[in-house]
């Protein structure tokens, strides 16, 4: 049976009457017909569905993240203060897990989740395909995001720089402390290239299992690390008022020494400063 759902409600309608022009307001004359302008029957077969009435609590305004509250004034270190206490927190599944949005050359994003792998005064460190689409969109254009979001503490941690490859011995070394499974997975799959089935993936994988059932696995060179240099690290957490806390530190660009208004020094040659969020 097929059941209609409506989501949008006569409140909802008024709500959104206030922010429209007097001028435009009055031209909708009945409820009906702005509701079909802003909101449609969803049913089994549709594909519009009205989320405005979706709203999470954060934090509360006694609650919020001042500059007094960070751990240090080196955002490495602030990260690592936010870090160790998502891993900490038993609703937080993977701390470690962050998108990382690339683009091409000419601007084309894209964005997929990885996860971190180790991170120190000089960057954020994770593996890949070097043949798949982040890799070749690395390949050509060197800058990154990195996004943390630990929903659970309200948090998220930005992060942008450039990006550039470990070095090989470092990349075999992590390679090689990887469960078995993974390291054949890593040769099994050519990340990001058209497959005719799962059972391709198993065929191989099944194939290699057998081949290097009593030798190690040796690392494709079409696989390794890559090290994400911040230029720029944002600390953000939410706010139930929708003022949300934004802390951002910066490297400055080359030659610049004095601080812009509202800007602070940190440490490590960063500066910092508030966002309006």
């Amino acid at each position: 049976m097929r059941r209609l759902l409506r989501f949008c409600t006569s409140r909802n309608i008024s709500n959104i009457l206030k922010f429209i022009q007097p001028s435009v307001a009055s031209r909708v004359h009945s409820p009906s017909l702005f509701t079909s302008f802003f909101c449609r029957t969803f049913s089994d077969s549709g594909t519009s569905m009205d989320l405005s009435n979706m709203r999470k609590t954060y934090k509360s305004d006694q609650e919020c993240f001042e500059e007094n509250q960070l751990a240090s004034l080196d955002p490495i270190k602030q990260f690592g203060s936010w870090f160790d206490q998502a891993t900490k927190c038993p609703e937080v599944g993977e701390a470690n897990a962050m998108c990382l949005a690339t683009a091409t050359k000419d601007g084309h994003p894209s964005a997929r989740m990885v996860l971190l792998k180790g991170y120190s005064e000089e960057g954020f460190c994770f593996f890949s395909n070097y043949e798949s689409r982040k890799g070749s969109e690395l390949e050509s254009n060197p800058h990154a995001c990195l996004v943390f979001y630990w929903e659970p503490l309200n948090r998220q941690i930005r992060i942008e720089g450039t990006v550039e490859r470990i070095p090989y011995e470092k990349s075999r070394e992590y390679f090689h402390s990887r469960p078995k499974s993974s390291q054949i997975g890593a040769v099994v799959s050519r990340q990001s290239t058209v497959i005719p089935s799962r059972q391709y993936l198993r065929d191989k994988n099944a194939e290699l299992e057998e081949k290097f059932k009593d030798t190690d696995v040796p690392m494709p060179d079409y696989w390794g690390g890559y090290i994400v240099k911040p230029s720029l690290i944002e600390f953000w957490q939410g706010q139930t008022n929708r003022l949300h806390d934004r802390i951002v530190f910066l490297r400055p660009k080359g030659g610049e020494t004095e601080l812009g208004d509202m800007q602070h020094q940190a440490e490590g040659g960063w500066i910092y400063q508030r966002l309006s969020p």
